[in-house]
């Protein structure tokens, strides 16, 4: 059933508005039924995107079948910036010695490559500190030294908004879990935010942490609430899908509270687990040392997240983290890092993507 706020074509709707212009009931009834019988051919797809791995190559016409192959139809695409440390005002980025995919000769050819695939493009400049320590504790040390990142932040931002704009990018992302940055310098923010519409007219969104998107206070001048969706979830060695899925209720309510109150869909900008054990209590961790693999849990928690939230109206899609360019030789039974690629997780992740339509 559609709430009273249906999420169509990027959008909600919210029938409130209705009754408040006096619209009979008898029609607001009407509108909702039909609204509601529309055959599935007639709605949006969910965004069933999968986060691309920069390469040091161009991405190959046989490189983009597999991920077709998964019915995926959409690409993020990652150009990185690079700190010294959280202090550092000196953002360096299109450096020539970056790998091909990571700057903007890489990015535009690998647009093309993935449009003329008919698929979707998602471009997501991202930051990388060295130690790779969380861009979201950014913090300078002085007001010379935040205007001094101010100003090549947005030099970033506009490089790669521009390059949206001229390559008819589907969806631009102004940043990605920078909280502290965002929370500090509020003002920047908004003027960034009108500088990058004046440039590229296509969705907008940003992407932050999963514990402090409630706190994002621009949502509505963008087109969907972007989260980075690595909640925890459960503290057990190998916990079964309806655990997982229960796990989820207190999250999806917050989600969905806040998708109605800034009258945005919510986009999962990331998502993914790792096969190892314990995957689901702290999902964001990357670490190497682990030297366990489960493979069950991976598809496990892939599938609760697949019938929590694909279904949702209020939901627009998300983006797989991650995916290999040379699909042939990534992932498999011998690597416990976050991509699905020949492992049991794939088969959910196909099975899923391929029943793409809102319900």
């Amino acid at each position: 059933m559609y709430s009273s706020r249906t999420y169509n074509k990027g959008k909600l709707m919210n029938f409130k508005v209705l009754r408040s212009l006096e619209i009979p009931v008898f029609c607001i009834l009407l509108l909702a039924v039909i609204h509601s019988c529309q055959s599935p051919q007639q709605l949006e797809e969910k965004i069933n995107g999968i986060s691309l791995v920069a390469s040091r190559d161009s991405i190959l016409p046989g490189q983009v079948l597999p991920i077709k192959e998964i019915h995926a139809n959409a690409v993020a695409l990652m150009p990185f910036g690079f700190l010294e440390k959280l202090d550092s005002p000196h953002l360096k980025f299109n450096m020539e010695r970056q790998w091909f995919g990571e700057r903007e000769e890489g990015v535009r050819k690998s647009i093309r490559m993935l449009r003329t695939n008919k698929m979707k493009v998602m471009l997501k400049p991202q930051i990388w500190i060295w130690r790779g320590e969380f861009t979201g504790d950014i913090k300078m040390n002085s007001e010379a030294d935040w205007k001094e990142f101010e100003k090549n932040y947005r030099n970033f931002i506009l490089l790669y908004a521009q390059v949206a704009a001229e390559e008819k990018v589907d969806i631009f992302t102004l940043g990605t879990e920078l909280y502290g940055f965002v929370h500090e310098r509020q003002n920047f923010w908004s003027v960034l935010i009108a500088d990058v519409r004046r440039i590229y007219k296509g969705q907008l969104t940003y992407a932050e942490n999963w514990d402090k998107v409630e706190k994002v206070t621009f949502w509505r001048e963008l087109d969907y609430v972007g989260v980075d969706a690595y909640f925890p979830l459960n503290s057990e060695r190998s916990p079964e899908v309806e655990k997982l899925r229960s796990a989820w209720q207190s999250y999806k309510v917050k989600l969905e509270d806040l998708s109605h109150e800034v009258e945005q869909p919510i986009l999962f900008t990331e998502y993914g687990y790792r096969n190892t054990d314990y995957a689901t209590e702290y999902p964001w961790e990357s670490s190497r040392e682990t030297n366990s693999f489960n493979d069950d849990l991976q598809a496990n928690a892939l599938t609760a997240l697949y019938e929590e939230f694909w279904k949702e109206n209020w939901f627009a899609g998300g983006f797989l983290w991650k995916w290999h360019q040379d699909h042939e030789n990534a992932g498999g039974l011998g690597n416990n890092q976050f991509t699905p690629q020949n492992k049991p997780a794939q088969e959910v992740v196909k099975k899923y993507y391929g029943n793409t339509l809102i319900n």
